[in-house]
This record gives structure tokens, C-alpha cells and sequence, in this order.
């Protein structure tokens, strides 16, 4: 029996030999496995492809260890059945692309072969017919329902909502290495091989994989994927050195069009960024980056809006750029980068220590195990290609570049690969090895449409005109969100690393400066994995309540206005906004109402701001008092107006003219109740509970219901029309941090939305609270309520037919609604069951269709209400089609 397969794993064709032996009195059970047969292309599992779509970044994920689309072409989402027409569009809808795809690659020493397994291998033909067929991996799906994609999402609300879920678009996936394929096809015309350096056929590792991968619409973390693996070794030998990379391939451009074309692209390795200017802090990231080499400006400008050229052909600029960065490696290996090219010259960086022939007279395309479990652990970090001309033949540490290479495709591009990777430690029968990485964007990447003169003479005067911020943000902000900073997770006493960044100082007597104004920041996390992004503040508590031609919106906002922000540890609750729509998609809601905490953001004049000097937005929002008590002459100063500077006639800092500041408002600033903002307090009145202890609170400090009345608001909506429904809602909001670039946050505008109608009965004008309602009645064809927006909202795919309502209005909360024709027969019978809470408890719709599911017709009916205690009320309904 060949020992190399000789090892336990899932869906396999096993043959098992049971044979029992009695030893000291007790049976054993011992299994004999044969090796696995070869088996055919089109036996294997059916690749799925699933999209993130929920940001900016549209990044396809497959169930076989690559991400991205590997067809070049438009693929279906297995999920949705949605359109994508590549593999990394960003922005959303801009059918611009940035990446082929990202193929995972895992290798190791297993019984002393040498042995790597790719997520894309390449594209093969059939011997028989020379049809291409699609791209081989070596990672497959086992038998449904680890074959599957599943996706689920942290929205409430969303038909994929889970509780689970870490993200607002989670995908979940499983694949193994665990299959060899037959000889009966040709890998780039080598029959029957997948390693052309061994000429044979691929081995298995036995790995299984565990990939979840992340997404969010969040403004600050819409523009990265988080990918969590964690690779099992479930066959019976350890795998020595275990390796893992990300290999990408990159075709950036609009539609892949030849005029800009897709293989016009330059990669480059951050090992580090400076992103605090002041001070300097220097954050480590080891992350490759992919753009097109000059943005594709058009007619000398960058345009992302559609140009037409006088051909009739369209064009957009892909100014921006992708990367990625493993964020979380055990023990933290050193991380290596590579890259290569090889479409028309076959040619990657090596140092001169490192030679090996990769493949026919090759030095960039690494083929076959050894050599790419070789590449992934030669500890190199290539130079960036844009510095190639600076490699002579003198160079101590480099093999000196092929020149055809340089002269021929450095200027225009060129179609690269590129590899990030580590190589370290082991991974036992049965251990696991947890990664996480990320793929990430940076927007205006390209800041200067003729940069692309300075190569390759002048390559450091192209990446002065290059910006790195925005990609360096977002890496930045993916490790965050995996191990949030200042945090214990594990409540050891260790929030994670930190920098003192001192504003401002004084000269002691002792000729020594002493800080007077510093800042604490956190930058690393505890090592602990969160999974937490930055949120809102809670929504806030919210009951709603028809009235007359009218709604009464009431809200309790005790945990909106006391939680504390995850990075900053801040209270950042800045106000709520209330909403209606007369439909329940989101992209449907108006804003009725504001209420915004009164604050300032101070904007400070910085020298050494990049690329150009100028003002930006550092600290968090000021309260008016903290802005007197810091710059004017006493806290109590009501003749210091923060407003009047500006940046023509800022504040300079007294006996320091270097520092100028100007403030602005921050938002609205409609920040008293009844008066500046529609919004009033409940009972204003009520005693600030903050500061008091618990056992001090008195029952007149809460609501009957529980809840502390000092957080207590509400909101009328008035003059509304009682015939239709509309949907409400409360959020609440935060400052941000501005520093971190965050942008403020929201909550969901249909979190807590609830639907109801205004009451058609005013009970103030002695109104029968108890008599049925019925409209429009009579309901005629000819008056056309879906045109005039009174049914069909948000049912555009419905036909006018099935659209059609009658209301019954003023209902007890639990009863039976009947409607019979003139001779007696029962054409429909409704049981309405609400609770009494319920904003739509009195409102129940009839959709004009029949028991037997058909329009009814042109006629009068009866229609009877008989409520829970006996209860009848009856009346007439006339119906004109």
C-alpha cells in the first residue's frame, strides 16, 4: 500500500479493512485505507463564485481557495444570481477593476516531499477536442454541503441576518487538498502534469480550509475584504515547514479595454507609514500594492466620470490602487515579497545568493513545488520595479535585471504577479494554523496625469507623486477592526501598545520643556481577537402611536447617550435624527427632525501636510465652553466667537504665531429642544441621572414602563393622510475621529422602524373609538390611487392588480373581518391578530382577491367585523372596476 495516502480524510473513496484482534481481553478496531483514485476534471466540485457587495469594494470569493474571477470575463453570483463583470470593481458600479484574482497558496514538507497547493493553477485543454477549459485549482469542495457558499449578515432586517455573524456580509466556505487529478488533460501542452518541474501529477497535501471572509458598509470600512482561515492538517504526517502566500494577478483597468490596457499595471511593497505628521509615529504594514502604472488619464486629465472618445469608445481613469496584507500570522514571522513576470519575458528580482533556475532560462516564474515553496521562503523583499534601472551589474545584493525586460515593458507596464508569504513552524496531524489578511483599496492613488515621464530615470520623483494615505488607512484600519486597540479583550490588565504624541509644551525654570497638552493614542490591540468594527451609538428605545391625522414618535435614548466608542473610549453620541417613508426601503426615507449636541471642530494650519500645506480637522469637536476656556480670556467670555475666524483671518495662538486655528460648526448644532429642533423632551423637567448612584433614584425618576425619564423625547408628526401606511424610525449618531479619519456614524435607518397609520378618528371631536372604518369606499377604478401614491409603493414589480387595497380601520386588536356579497356568499374572511402595542393594531388591509385567490369583481358587499368578546358591527362596501 503506497503510504503517501495512507491517511484519514473526509469524501474519499476509501476501502476499509476491518479486522478485530483480541488484546488483553479488549477488541481493537483496526482501519486499512487504500490511496485515493485520480479522478476526472469533471467529477470535480462545481466552483461557486459569491460577491462582497456590500461596500465599495465588489470582491468576488469562490469555495476554491482564490478570490477575485478568474474567467476575465463577467461571472454569476451562486448566491443571488447577480451580474459581476469583475473580479475586484471598485467602486461599486464604476466597472473599473483592479485585480484578476488573488490565488492562496499553502506548502510544506510532508515525509520529506516538498509539496505546494495552489487556490488557481492555470487554464487547461481537453487532448481530445483542444477546448479550453476552466481554470484548475488545486483546492476543492468537498460533497454539499461544505460545497456551498453561506452567507449571512449582522444587519436586523436583512433576509441573511444571524446573530453569528461578524459582519454585515459574511461568506463561509470549505475546501480541502485532498484530490488528484487523472492524466487525460494538457496544463500548457504538458499531458498529464500539474508540476512541471518534477513532471507529475499534483499530491495533496490533506489540508482542509476554513475560510470566512468580511465586509462592511461602513463609510470608514467599505473599502477592504477581511479574509479569517484557518488550515487543518487532517492527514497522519506533520507538515514541516508550513508556508502560506498570497499570490496576486492584476489586470487594472476600465472593462479591460486594449486602449488602456489591462496589462499596463506596476506593483510596489509598503513596508511602513508615516500617517502622523506631528509626530511621526511610523506604523509597520508589509503590504504589496497593485495599480495601473499612470492612472489611464485621458486627454491629459483623470476622469472617473464615462468619456467617449471620437471613435465612440467609453473610458474612465483607474486612479486607484488594491493590496494586501496579512494581519495576523502566529508568532509573527517575517513576511517576504515577491514578484515576477512572464507573458513575454519571464523575469522577477533575485538575490544573488538565492539564484535558481525557475523556469527555462527564467528568473521569475516560479514552477513546480519545490521552486514556489522555495520563493515563498527565500527572504526576500524585492525592490519595487519602478527602481529596476537602478540594479547595475555591480550590485552586491541583486541580480542584475534583464535589460530586454527593462527597456521594453518597465515604461509601458506590464502584467505582473505578485507574492506576499511566510514560511515558519510546523502543523501536526489534527493542529490548525489560524491566518487573517486582507484585501484593501486606496482611493487617488494617482495624483499626477504625467507622472508616468519619470520612469524609469526618475522613479523617486514618481512615488513623490504618488499618495499612499488613503491605502495605508485602510490597512490600518482592517488589522483595528480584527483586534481593536486600547481594548482587554481577556481582561489581563493589557490594552495593547500606545504613543504619546505631545501638542504643546513650556520652558521650565530649569530650561526644560514640560508637556502641557499630549495625546494618548492606542495603535496596537491586546493580541487578542475582536471582530469588532467601530459602531454608533445603540438606536435607541422607540414606540410609536397613532393619533388623529397623526403619529406620536416617542424614544428613550439612555444607551445611545452612554456608550462609549470601542477605539476612542469616548462617549461620542452626538444626536439623533428622526424619519418617515412611506415605504420600507431605506434609500425611501426623508428626515423630519434633528437633534444635534452644540460643538465646534477646531481645523489647525499644518506645515507639513502632504502633498501641500494646508488646514485639516485633528481633534475631536469642542464644546463652546471648553473652546472659551482654552482661548479666550475667561470661561465665562460670551464675547469670543469661535465663528468669526476663518481660514483668511484665523485665531493665532498667543506667543505662538506659528499655530493658527480656525473653528466650524460641527453638523447642526440644533441643540435645544422645542426650539432649535423640532424634537422635545418628555419631561424636561427631570433630573440628570449621570453622577447619581442607583440606590439614590426614585421612582419619580422613571416612566411607568421602567425607563429613566430624563432620556425621555418625543416627536409629532402631524397633518398626514390616515388612508395610507408610512414607516418611522429613530438614530442616533456619534462625532467620529477625525484624527483616524473616521467619519460619523449612524445607525441603521431602519433598525427600529416600525410601520403604522394615522388614526381616522379624532376622539377629541367625539369620535366613536369603537366604530370600523372603512375607505376608500366606494374604491373606484378611475380615481387611480397608485398613481397618486396611495398603494403599490415599493411594489413596482406587482401589477396594478395585485397592488389594489381597501382598508378596515379603528379595529379591535384581535378580530374577524368578513366580507360577503349581496347573496350571501362569504367572498373572503380575514382574522386580524395584533397586540394592543402594536402601532398597526387597529388597521387591517384587504387586497380586493377572492378565497379562491381571484379579483373580485364590480359590485356591492357586506362586510362584517365580529370582535373577540361578541362584538358585530356590519356596513356596506361598493366596488367600482
Amino acid at each position: 500500500m503506497n503510504a503517501e495516502f495512507n491517511t484519514a480524510m473526509p469524501a474519499m473513496k476509501w476501502t476499509k479493512l476491518l479486522v478485530f484482534f483480541l488484546l488483553s481481553g479488549s477488541p481493537v478496531l483496526l482501519i486499512a485505507q487504500l490511496p485515493p483514485q485520480p479522478r476526472e476534471y469533471w467529477e470535480l466540485p462545481t466552483a461557486c463564485v459569491s460577491a462582497h457587495d456590500v461596500g465599495k469594494l465588489v470582491l468576488g470569493v469562490s469555495n476554491k481557495g482564490y478570490f477575485g474571477n478568474t474567467t476575465q470575463s463577467k461571472y454569476y453570483d451562486c448566491i443571488n444570481g447577480n451580474t459581476y463583470y469583475s473580479g475586484s470593481e471598485y467602486p461599486r458600479n464604476s466597472l473599473i477593476n483592479y485585480l484578476w484574482h488573488g490565488s492562496i497558496w499553502i506548502g510544506g514538507v510532508r515525509r520529506g516531499d516538498t509539496l505546494v497547493s495552489e487556490g488557481f493553477f492555470g487554464f487547461f485543454f481537453e487532448p481530445s477536442s483542444s477546448h479550453l477549459h476552466p481554470p484548475y485549482s488545486e483546492f476543492n469542495p468537498e460533497d454539499a454541503p461544505l460545497a456551498e457558499i453561506k452567507q449571512i449578515s449582522s444587519i436586523k432586517g436583512s433576509k441573511y441576518y444571524d446573530k453569528s455573524a461578524v459582519s454585515h456580509q459574511d461568506l463561509r466556505v470549505n475546501y480541502t487538498d485532498t484530490i488528484v487529478l487523472n492524466d487525460n488533460i494538457y496544463f500548457d501542452n504538458h499531458p498529464g502534469t500539474t508540476d512541471f518541474l518534477d513532471s507529475r501529477l499534483h499530491k495533496p497535501l490533506f489540508i482542509e480550509i476554513t475560510e470566512n471572509s468580511y465586509a462592511w458598509s461602513h463609510e470608514y470600512a467599505e473599502d477592504f475584504v477581511l479574509f479569517e482561515l484557518s488550515v487543518k492538517n487532517i492527514g497522519e504526517k506533520t507538515i514541516d515547514g508550513f508556508s502560506l502566500g498570497i499570490n496576486l494577478e492584476h489586470f487594472a483597468g476600465y472593462k479591460n479595454i486594449s486602449r488602456f490596457s489591462s496589462t499596463d499595471d506596476l506593483v510596489g511593497f509598503m513596508k511602513s507609514y508615516s500617517r502622523n505628521a506631528q509626530c511621526g509615529f511610523v506604523d509597520t504594514l508589509n503590504l504589496v500594492w497593485v495599480a495601473d502604472n499612470d492612472g489611464d488619464p485621458f486627454n491629459g486629465e483623470f476622469s472617473k466620470q464615462l468619456v467617449t472618445d471620437t471613435s465612440g469608445e467609453e473610458y474612465k481613469s483607474a486612479t486607484d490602487a488594491i493590496g494586501a496584507i496579512f494581519v495576523s500570522v502566529p508568532d509573527d514571522p517575517p513576511i517576504y515579497f515577491n514578484w515576477w513576470t512572464y507573458n513575454t519575458s519571464d523575469f522577477g528580482p533575485m538575490m544573488r545568493g538565492n539564484y535558481r533556475n525557475f523556469r527555462t532560462g527564467g528568473l521569475g516564474d516560479p514552477q513546480g513545488d519545490r521552486n514556489k515553496f522555495f520563493i515563498m521562503g527565500n527572504g526576500e523583499i524585492d525592490y519595487d520595479p519602478a527602481y529596476a534601472k537602478k540594479i547595475d551589474q555591480f550590485n552586491q545584493t541583486w541580480l542584475y535585471p534583464d535589460q530586454q525586460w527593462l527597456q521594453q515593458h518597465l515604461t509601458g507596464g506590464q502584467d505582473y504577479s505578485a507574492l506576499i508569504s511566510f514560511q515558519d513552524g510546523f502543523l501536526t496531524p489534527g493542529g490548525s494554523m489560524p491566518i487573517v489578511f486582507a484585501v484593501v483599496m486606496g482611493e487617488n492613488f494617482h495624483t499626477d496625469p504625467g507622472n508616468l515621464q519619470n520612469l524609469p530615470d526618475r522613479p523617486d520623483r514618481y512615488y513623490d507623486n504618488l499618495d499612499f494615505s488613503d491605502l495605508a488607512k485602510n490597512a490600518q484600519w482592517a488589522k483595528w477592526i480584527y483586534d481593536n486597540p486600547g481594548i482587554d479583550t481577556d481582561g489581563d490588565g493589557y490594552k495593547g501598545e500606545y504613543r504619546v504624541c505631545v501638542l504643546d509644551s513650556v520652558l521650565d525654570v530649569d530650561s526644560s520643556w514640560i508637556a502641557t497638552v499630549a495625546e494618548t493614542t492606542y495603535y496596537k490591540g491586546d493580541g487578542v481577537p475582536d471582530w469588532k468594527a467601530a459602531l454608533p451609538p445603540p438606536t435607541p428605545k422607540m414606540w410609536v402611536t397613532p393619533m388623529f391625522r397623526g403619529i406620536n414618535i416617542r424614544f428613550n435614548g439612555q444607551e445611545s447617550e452612554n456608550s462609549k466608542d470601542i477605539f476612542t473610549q469616548m462617549n461620542d453620541f452626538e444626536g439623533y435624527h428622526v424619519y418617515i417613508s412611506r415605504d420600507d426601503r431605506e434609500q425611501s426615507y426623508s428626515l423630519l427632525a434633528s437633534y444635534d449636541i452644540e460643538n465646534y471642530d477646531k481645523y489647525i494650519w499644518n506645515e507639513g501636510k502632504q502633498p501641500d500645506a494646508g488646514w485639516e480637522l485633528l481633534d475631536f469637536p469642542m464644546s463652546m465652553r471648553d473652546i472659551r476656556c482654552k482661548y479666550a480670556y475667561n470661561c465665562n467670555d460670551s464675547s469670543f466667537d469661535p465663528l468669526r475666524f476663518r481660514p483668511s483671518q484665523p485665531y493665532q495662538l498667543r506667543n505662538f504665531p506659528e499655530s493658527l486655528f480656525y473653528w466650524e460648526k460641527h453638523q447642526w448644532n440644533v441643540s435645544e429642544f422645542g426650539v432649535t429642533s423640532d424634537i422635545k423632551k418628555r419631561f424636561p423637567s427631570a433630573r440628570d441621572p449621570r453622577g447619581i448612584p442607583a440606590d439614590s433614584l426614585t421612582p419619580n425618576d422613571y416612566t411607568d414602563d421602567g425607563y429613566l425619564k430624563y432620556f425621555e423625547y418625543e416627536y409629532i408628526v402631524d397633518n398626514i393622510l390616515p388612508t395610507v401606511q408610512y414607516y418611522v424610525s429613530v438614530s442616533a449618531f456619534d462625532f467620529g475621529w477625525p484624527k483616524s479619519r473616521l467619519e460619523p456614524l449612524e445607525t441603521s435607518i431602519t433598525e427600529n422602524a416600525q410601520a403604522v397609520f394615522a388614526s381616522v378618528i379624532d376622539s377629541a371631536f367625539g369620535g366613536n373609538n369603537k366604530q370600523v372604518v372603512v375607505y376608500p369606499n366606494p374604491y373606484r377604478l378611475d380615481e387611480e390611487y397608485r398613481s397618486r401614491g396611495l398603494e403599490g409603493l415599493g411594489q413596482e414589480e406587482r401589477s396594478n392588480e395585485r397592488v389594489r387595497r381597501i382598508h378596515f380601520a379603528n379595529l379591535p386588536p384581535k378580530c374577524k373581518i368578513m366580507i360577503f356579497s349581496l347573496d350571501g356568499d362569504l367572498v373572503r374572511e380575514i382574522h386580524h391578530d395584533k397586540s394592543p402595542s402594536d402601532p398597526t393594531a387597529s388597521h387591517e388591509e384587504w387586497g380586493l382577491i377572492s378565497k379562491n385567490g381571484l379579483a373580485v369583481v364590480s359590485g356591492l358587499y357586506y362586510w362584517v367585523v365580529e370582535s373577540d368578546d361578541g362584538t358585530v358591527q356590519m356596513g356596506k362596501l361598493a366596488i367600482i372596476l
